[in-house]
């Protein structure tokens, strides 16, 4: 694991820079938790581009900065990378043991959530014990409705989530706008919550679903504002219907 792999060539690099830079050196696992954070949402958004040399360097960072957590890990005696690796194969070979030729693992058919609860010792907690309390709310209502999933509380196909945010929209409806802000937002939420839902039943991941959405929605107003500077309007001074005019135009344009 050590020697000259890659993660041992990383994990010497980090320890090096441990002695020599006075900032490294001073770091701890909680001083690093908001650069793993932006490191994680740049990795994402370098998969979203497809670039591959932009990944290759995305992945490289959060490498440095996991390999930054063993070594601090390392430095307090309480594990290292070979425990990290050991640990991972081991969950791993549990949660697919029937792969690895375990037949008494329990039946083929069992979920993956009801399998990490089975493995974990959970039973017995709750459906959402090791939820991460800060996700963002879109993420967490996705993980929420997978955890539920996981012990059976769910509908067997998209027809019951379809019908839920019929049925959310018209609870909506019934609040006259500036009326009930507050019951206004509830309502707003339970039909967020079941949107996600019907993504999740449909196989589309809610958030990559709203980033097609808002990269749609940006790509046509660019093409909008283009339009209006090569006619000869003032977008911030027309009115609703010049706007609405333009965007059917790009709209029918493709």
């Amino acid at each position: 694991m050590q020697g000259d792999s890659a993660l041992g060539r990383v994990l010497a690099l980090v320890r090096e820079l441990r002695k020599r830079s006075p900032w490294n050196g001073a770091q701890t696992p909680h001083t690093l938790r908001p650069y793993l954070v932006e490191e994680v949402l740049e990795l994402d958004h370098a998969i979203a581009s497809g670039d591959p040399l932009q990944l290759r360097e995305e992945l490289g960072d959060m490498l440095l900065h996991l390999s930054f957590q063993i070594v601090l890990a390392e430095e307090r005696s309480q594990f290292d990378a070979e425990a990290v690796v050991r640990a991972l194969e081991q969950k791993m070979r549990r949660r697919h043991a029937q792969l690895f030729g375990d037949q008494t693992a329990g039946p083929a058919n069992e979920s993956w959530e009801r399998r990490k609860r089975r493995d974990s010792g959970a039973s017995g907690r709750s459906a959402f014990a090791g939820v991460p309390p800060h996700l963002p709310p879109l993420l967490m209502a996705l993980r929420l409705q997978e955890r539920a999933a996981g012990v059976g509380f769910d509908w067997p196909d998209e027809k019951g989530p379809q019908a839920k945010v019929r049925e959310e929209m018209a609870e909506l409806e019934q609040v006259a706008p500036g009326t009930d802000r507050e019951r206004m937002a509830m309502e707003l939420g339970d039909l967020f919550f079941a949107a996600v839902n019907l993504s999740r039943k449909l196989g589309i991941d809610p958030n990559q679903a709203l980033e097609i959405a808002n990269l749609k929605f940006r790509a046509r107003f660019e093409a909008v504002e283009r339009m209006a500077r090569e006619r000869g309007v003032e977008v911030g001074e027309a009115t609703l219907d010049e706007l609405d005019t333009l965007w059917e135009e790009v709209k029918q344009g493709g």
